[in-house]
């Protein structure tokens, strides 16, 4: 087929470097395919950047703590260390004050023992209770991650659970990943210590925590956490980013940056060509693989007259995530905190107890400005010694607004807010304080387009959107409407996190799809398609 104007050919276009983008092109390198990127922004990795935002301060502009990368096997078989990519840890892993007065708020360290008496101090029997259920989960851990990490349905992962716990326990499992993360903190543990542990962990989505399900993501880094912490790349999260080019460049991938993709075009019910902003046109042998939101591909870039009307109507209804502020400061020395078991911590959750997390998610959920916010707050020096000068710390706080208030003067309000916590829980760090800059919602939309309004997990993580209700219902994989158009960005199952799952997803759709073999899994395509008709 010939077509006008192109003035390139591959067998797949990539839209995006984010990481999920970098993982797809390189799994489709692998197989031999010629793989072309198409990046809007001026550097690849998407919400995996760095910057000196006070000179002599390395900051991580979006994502900071990467347990989801070390434990993902889509991460894990990408070999990045052979790429340049060296992981560094905190002293202690996560940290969890209860109140501005809590002068031995508890900590997760990566030693068990020392964890568990930890827990026992605050409530006797809490730190063998901590011990059974992680001894639980080392032995169900590579089944389990398999089962959150696959495409819909997870046959393997959960087939592996069943044989492992036998049909009553992994159903009790199944009962109590499917919990309120306060419940499930009530069920595991006697002690306001571990619960809150579990609580704040279990924020890093945007779940409340009466809200079934909410406990998957509490009970899960909780885990991580007591398993392999919280590790950060040595030099910035760009490092990440850019072991994953280079290894996507050394399978023969092309990376191509301040590239944006204007429009997809079609021609027998197939992607044809891939049109950039500059007039570039790409034709596309094979396959395209989005790694952009759900409703940039389907609204924007795809022709509207191909969008059927079940998945119209359910992108009507798509719910993104509240949005973020993220505050960045540059310290002339550590955060002087209140309770010093804070001092090794990477990571930091402050502002609430039980209680308050429920009436800071209730401000969020009634447009309400909260005037005591939930902070996690990093501690990247801490974290890695390369981030500042000695005695210094680069660190970041972030936390959520209302989805109706993402404006300037909300996002002023609320940076103050969060300053008076800081200072609440370490009297004197805004002495201490020699940069700080403010990335409100607009600027991180303006920084990543898939970060729309802030929100950073590519739509909410509640689960009338996850599984097969991703990106609308009737999805669950990366398969779209239009057979050789692939969704490999959060916005897919299994959502968001920095774990390379929805980039492997769609680069394996794409390859299983591929000439005659695909024969199976166009079927498939073609069954999503009726079903969103």
């Amino acid at each position: 087929m010939s077509i006008s104007g192109v003035t390139d050919t591959a067998d797949a276009v990539v839209i995006g470097a984010g990481h999920n983008g970098l993982v797809a092109a390189a799994h489709l390198a692998d197989a031999g395919w010629d793989v072309v990127v198409l990046e809007a922004q001026a550097h690849p990795g998407g919400a995996v950047k760095s910057a000196e935002l006070t000179p002599g301060y390395v900051s991580d502009l979006y994502s900071a703590f990467y347990p989801l990368s070390v434990a993902s096997p889509a991460l894990q078989e990408m070999n990045l260390e052979d790429h340049g990519l060296r992981w560094s840890h905190a002293p202690a892993v996560v940290g969890h004050a209860r109140n501005a007065a809590d002068d031995d708020a508890p900590v997760i360290y990566r030693d068990i023992d020392r964890t568990a008496a930890g827990l026992d101090h605050d409530h006797p029997g809490d730190g063998a209770r901590w011990c059974d259920l992680f001894e639980q989960y080392q032995g169900i851990k590579d089944h389990l991650l398999r089962t959150l990490f696959a495409p819909f349905p997870p046959v393997r992962g959960a087939a592996g659970l069943l044989r492992t716990l036998g049909t009553a326990d992994a159903l009790r499992l199944a009962h109590l990943l499917l919990l309120p993360a306060g419940l499930m903190s009530q069920h595991l543990f006697a002690g306001d210590a571990a619960r809150l542990l579990l609580l704040g962990n279990a924020m890093h989505a945007d779940v409340p925590i009466d809200a079934p399900g909410s406990g998957v993501m509490g009970y899960l880094l909780i885990m991580l956490a007591q398993d392999g912490g919280f590790p950060v790349p040595v030099g910035g999260a760009g490092e990440l980013a850019g072991a994953l080019v280079r290894r996507a460049e050394s399978a023969g991938a092309r990376v191509e940056c301040g590239r944006p993709v204007e429009a997809i075009e079609m021609a027998g019910g197939r992607a044809v060509v891939v049109r950039t902003a500059d007039g570039r046109r790409v034709r596309v042998r094979r396959a395209v693989i989005a790694d952009t939101s759900a409703p940039q591909l389907f609204e924007r870039l795809l022709p509207s007259d191909t969008l059927p009307t079940n998945l119209r109507h359910g992108l009507d209804r798509f719910v993104w995530d509240t949005p973020v502020l993220k505050m960045n400061y540059a310290l002339d020395a550590p955060i002087p905190w209140r309770s010093k078991s804070l001092t090794g911590a990477g990571t930091v959750h402050l502002g609430a107890d039980h209680h308050g997390l429920v009436r800071w998610m209730a401000d969020l959920n009634t447009d309400t400005l909260p005037e005591h916010p939930f902070l996690l707050f990093g501690q990247m020096t801490t974290s890695d010694a390369t981030r500042s000068p000695e005695g210094t710390e680069s660190a970041w706080a972030y936390t959520h607004l209302p989805r109706g208030l993402a404006d300037d003067a909300s996002a002023a309000r609320l940076s103050e807010s969060v300053d008076r916590v800081l200072e609440e829980h370490a009297p004197g760090f805004a002495s201490h304080v020699v940069g700080k800059t403010i990335q409100r919602p607009s600027d991180l939309e303006a920084s990543d387009a898939n970060l729309h309004t802030g929100a950073v997990n590519g739509g909410t993580s509640q689960l009338f959107q996850q599984l097969i209700f991703r990106p609308a219902p009737g999805f669950g994989r990366a398969e779209t409407h239009v057979e050789n158009v692939f969704l490999g960005s959060a916005g897919a199952s299994p959502g968001g996190g920095v774990h390379g799952v929805c980039g492997r997803n769609a680069a394996r759709a794409a390859l299983a799809s591929d000439g005659r073999r695909g024969w199976p899994r166009r079927r498939i395509n073609r069954a999503v398609s009726r079903l969103l008709t």
